[in-house]
């Protein structure tokens, strides 16, 4: 087993502990910043125990329109995982957890797509139109967030607007055939505030399948196809302080995606990856929120909904025969399969939540929620006969909830807190889950010493329990424990800020597909229905994660130059069959640098670094060479990027992005593309 995570935290944490003694004493820093997600109450991030990384504003708008989930390469302990170019699947995994395990909110309403295979948020159907930050929050949540925060949760934050009307417009275009534009506006007063945001795109793109990686170059010989993708999508946000303490906010976003995309390549059964399919995804948000501040109790009431409402139209193709739906079409020469899929999943849900000061002794967080979750999903084969809409999936499920947690702070410097939460799952099953976190501040040395532990939990999706293909009634929830320990440090007069942390998290009971072994008779894998011949779920699954992570903000030459790391190593097991889990580098990080060289100009230089990781599990027991062609080893890269802008005045300034510009070939899922030296231009006014 590898020890790369602890060594390298062991390093890490020597550094830094006797640093604390170089730096002067009673250095007053700036204000703590504030940040919601950790303990669901407005909190200095300087009493905070759990792990979490805000990403600000100003490098929201600094990133593209086109790959919102780059953003996340900044975060240590985050994967992110594209399924082809601009358009097309992205997905985040927490310190080595699935992707279904990671909580996605927006201004804290959960958005999980209900109909997706395990509820997980595919990011490409998110539009960051107006948004202020987004705080990410690592280790298990469940405690604070229920079901599908065993990872970490994601939390996006639009604007709240304040002051005189302002607003913004960009706009930008570049390589293949790009354009995208992003505008709001927003104000306020002491009685009303508002902001409103839009941003979309367009993209001519590239293959899905197979761009610029040299081993599939044969697999099309007549060439590639570009595929292209188009995203647009509003949000907006209103404020009604209706008398001293009492708060009336409603917002709401909705944003389209649709995106062509490729087939699944297989010399035998699919020989033509390059295909003409298409996807399309509306996903919509609105919620309404009653905030009543009386003395002690602050009180808030939400109400919810969204929808996410997705489209597929896929298209293969096959000699002499066709695979199209469970069934197999012959055909004298090149056959084809058009099968069209549907999948609208509805969220909506009501959550209390009290706030009760109990001054010296801290701050007691309680609360209610119920939410109902339905997933219908339809198909119909159009080619190469066309056969009647079929309804596949008509599920829902309620959850109802109840939390409580404790905030104290001891001695003026230990900042503690406790907290539970019960999830009864309609028809599933009710599970538990805890989590405790410590903040030690030493304000004398600019240290905070923090630790935390705690469950997770996740019940499983209704796609899960009621695909009639591959469905399992009798799944139980998924489980794990996390604990971490960290230290944050700021010295040499607040010019060096340093964040290192180790955890560890292990998983029980985990929700995976056993597939059938069609060189035995019968078929039918174990413990699956007779009809389910292509697998089936099941609850077995075990597994562990470890590693350290660390993130570092540098002021090299003040005014001048600053350096920003951010970096993780981590190992991920399956305890069962002891293999590698898939899509899990052994270390990744981001390395950029931010020049100032005169007033108005910024250039910011970054290099991302992603470690070889293999897109199946991997059995280190079997040889290099058949690994690397069984499990889809993906081969470690570095791309390079370019940021550089000037502000020709307080109003208006002009950018350029440069994307890879190293030309690096590689690929984040087996033979599916990824974008090649690219560079993008565009203009931003603010008035």
């Amino acid at each position: 087993m590898s020890r790369a995570p602890s060594r390298l935290a062991a390093v890490l944490l020597a550094s830094l502990l006797p640093a604390t003694l170089a730096r002067a004493q009673g250095g007053g820093g700036p204000e703590p910043d504030i940040v919601v997600t950790p303990t669901r109450t407005p909190e200095p991030a300087q009493t905070i125990g759990s792990a979490f990384t805000v990403i600000p504003r100003e490098e929201i708008e600094k990133a593209s329109a086109r790959d919102v989930g780059d953003l996340f390469r900044r975060v240590p302990g985050v994967t992110l995982t594209q399924s082809g170019g601009p358009g097309h699947v992205q997905t985040v995994r927490i310190r080595g957890g699935d992707v279904r395990h990671t909580l996605v909110m927006i201004d804290g309403i959960r958005v999980n797509d209900p109909t997706s295979t395990g509820r997980e948020f595919d990011f490409s159907t998110l539009v960051l139109a107006d948004v202020e930050r987004i705080e990410v929050l690592r280790g298990p949540q469940s405690a604070l967030y229920g079901s599908d925060a065993m990872g970490g949760v994601v939390n996006i934050i639009t604007k709240r607007g304040k002051g005189p009307p302002t607003g913004f417009l960009s706009v930008e275009g570049g390589r293949y055939g790009t354009k995208e534009v992003r505008g709001g506006i927003s104000g306020g007063d002491e009685r009303v505030d508002y902001s409103f945001g839009f941003a979309g795109y367009d993209t001519a793109g590239f293959s899905t399948f197979g761009y610029r990686i040299p081993r599939l170059r044969f697999a099309v010989p007549w060439g590639l196809e570009p595929d292209s993708a188009r995203r647009f999508g509003v949000n907006g946000r209103v404020g009604i302080n209706v008398m001293d303490g009492l708060r009336v906010e409603l917002g709401g976003s909705t944003s389209f995606n649709r995106a062509q995309f490729d087939g699944f390549f297989d010399p035998l059964f699919s020989p033509y990856p390059d295909t003409p399919s298409r996807a399309e995804s509306w996903l919509s948000n609105v919620y309404g929120r009653v905030i009543a501040d009386t003395g002690p109790l602050r009180s808030t009431a939400t109400v919810y909904a969204n929808r996410t409402d997705r489209t597929s139209r896929n298209v293969s193709f096959g000699d002499f025969g066709v695979f199209c739906g469970n069934a197999f079409f012959p055909a004298a020469g090149v056959a084809t399969c058009r099968q069209d899929t549907f999948f609208i999943g509805d969220r909506k849900g009501v959550e209390y939540q009290g706030d009760l000061k109990l001054g010296p002794f801290g701050l007691f967080t309680f609360g209610a929620k119920a939410e109902q979750e339905q997933a219908d999903s339809f198909s119909q084969i159009l080619l190469p006969e066309p056969a009647p809409r079929l309804r596949d999936i008509a599920a829902e499920q309620t959850t109802r909830s109840a939390f409580a947690q404790h905030q104290i702070t001891l001695i003026d410097r230990l900042h503690l807190t406790l907290g539970g939460r019960i999830d009864d799952v309609r028809g599933v099953a009710q599970f538990e889950t805890w989590r405790t976190t410590a903040a030690y501040d030493l304000r004398e040395t600019g240290t905070k010493l923090r630790a935390s532990a705690g469950t997770g939990a996740k019940a499983p999706s209704l796609f899960q329990l009621h695909s009639p293909d591959f469905g399992t009634a009798t799944l139980q929830p998924e489980h794990n424990f996390g604990v971490d320990a960290g230290i944050d440090q700021l010295f040499f007069d607040d010019r060096v800020k340093l964040s290192g942390t180790l955890f560890w998290n292990r998983y029980r009971n985990l929700i995976e597909f056993r597939s059938p072994d069609f060189s035995v008779f019968p078929v039918v894998p174990i413990g699956c229905r007779p009809n389910q011949v292509f697998g089936c779920f099941f609850n077995v699954a075990r597994a562990r994660t470890s590693g350290a992570e660390l993130a570092a903000e540098v002021s090299v030459v003040p005014r001048f130059l600053r350096l920003r790391v951010a970096y993780t190593a981590m190992e991920a097991v399956d305890l069962a069959t002891h293999m590698k889990l898939a899509r899990r580098p052994g270390q990744e990080g981001r390395f950029g640098l931010v020049i100032t060289p005169m007033a108005g100009l910024s250039i910011e230089p970054s290099v991302v670094y992603v470690g070889h990781r293999y897109d199946r599990p991997f059995d280190p027991t079997l040889p290099n060479p058949i690994q690397s062609f069984e499990n889809g080893k993906l081969q470690p890269y570095a791309r390079f990027d370019l940021y550089a802008e000037y502000r020709l005045n307080p109003n208006f300034s002009i950018y350029a992005r440069g994307e890879n510009l190293t030309n690096a070939r590689y690929e984040e899922v087996q033979n599916f593309g990824t974008a090649g030296r690219a560079v993008y231009a565009g203009m931003r006014a603010n008035w």
